[in-house]
């Protein structure tokens, strides 16, 4: 009696161990087969690299993503900041990214002008403000005799910059009318301001030791600030053609303008809930430059 017990035992402990190697051979099969599952639909998905400014449109880049999804688009989103747009397009040229939004129609012409790079326009995003600001006055009218100034040290925007600060009557250019003008444009300039050229991401950082700086709307957003804090706004109306040259744009390599992947993106940037992310982000103060679709 004894040796049947002992061999039953044996006998039930290899079907209990059979058994078990069963349930983890089975359980082993499912997660290869979730884990290939997983990376069929991984292989799906494109990867588009976005080259930005900072960081102040993260949120406008995440209402893409979300109309992506919601629209059962296969892509992702990857952004690749950077602190200067000169060195965005380089990399677009170079095709480290795979297009930027980073730069409005007039740094392009010119920066295209300079480098030859061979970049095309894939649609617009928002017109961005460019304005005065200043912690040591309210208004244009006290700046004082021989106070400094920044202004960009990149050719267009130091040209829009030139036109904020006519704009608020503390100069006077040759042609109020030009899109770039240059500092010897400058014909009137009463209060003999020292206008110095300057990065545009660390002009608020030079206020109060100058007196007034004209800088972009990002730069103002990524040092927590608001676009309203400016002593001088410049209204900007859409439907003005002379606006155009600021309006900011996705731009890619021209062999890649007809790309279905990058034009899927840019239709998700052209919806409802992107426009009111940009208004929403900017308080207003960047406007939609698209019709929504």
């Amino acid at each position: 009696m004894v040796g049947r017990s002992h061999v039953g035992k044996k006998n039930r402990a290899k079907v209990q161990l059979a058994a078990l190697s069963l349930v983890i051979v089975l359980l082993l099969a499912l997660v290869v087969g979730t884990d290939v599952r997983l990376n069929q639909v991984g292989a799906d998905v494109k990867v588009v690299k976005v080259g930005v400014i900072g960081s102040s449109d993260d949120q406008i880049w995440k209402a893409v993503q979300a109309e992506l999804d919601r629209r059962g688009e296969h892509i992702r989103i990857e952004l690749k900041p950077f602190q200067d747009a000169i060195y965005v397009n380089q990399a677009t040229a170079n095709r480290e990214v795979d297009f930027n939004a980073a730069q409005h129609y007039a740094y392009l012409e010119d920066d295209v002008k300079t480098n030859h790079y061979q970049l095309a326009v894939l649609g617009n995003t928002y017109i961005s403000p460019m304005n005065l600001y200043s912690q040591r006055y309210a208004k244009p009218s006290q700046f004082q005799d021989g106070d400094r100034v920044a202004i960009p040290n990149n050719a267009t925007n130091m040209g829009r910059a030139l036109k904020v600060l006519a704009d608020a009557k503390l100069i006077g250019l040759r042609d109020p009318k030009a899109t770039n003008p240059l500092p010897e444009d400058v014909v009137d300039n009463p209060k003999h301001l020292h206008i110095e050229q300057v990065d545009p991401a660390g002009i608020l950082n030079l206020l109060p030791d100058y007196a007034g700086g004209v800088t972009n709307a990002n730069f103002v957003v990524d040092a927590g600030r608001s676009v309203h804090d400016a002593i001088h706004e410049v209204p900007y109306d859409l439907q003005n053609p002379a606006n155009k040259p600021y309006i900011n744009i996705i731009v890619t390599t021209k062999d890649q303008r007809d790309n279905p992947t990058y034009a899927a993106v840019v239709r998700a940037y052209h919806s409802k809930p992107v426009a009111d992310t940009i208004v929403r982000v900017y308080k207003g103060a960047c406007l939609p430059a698209f019709k929504v679709s």
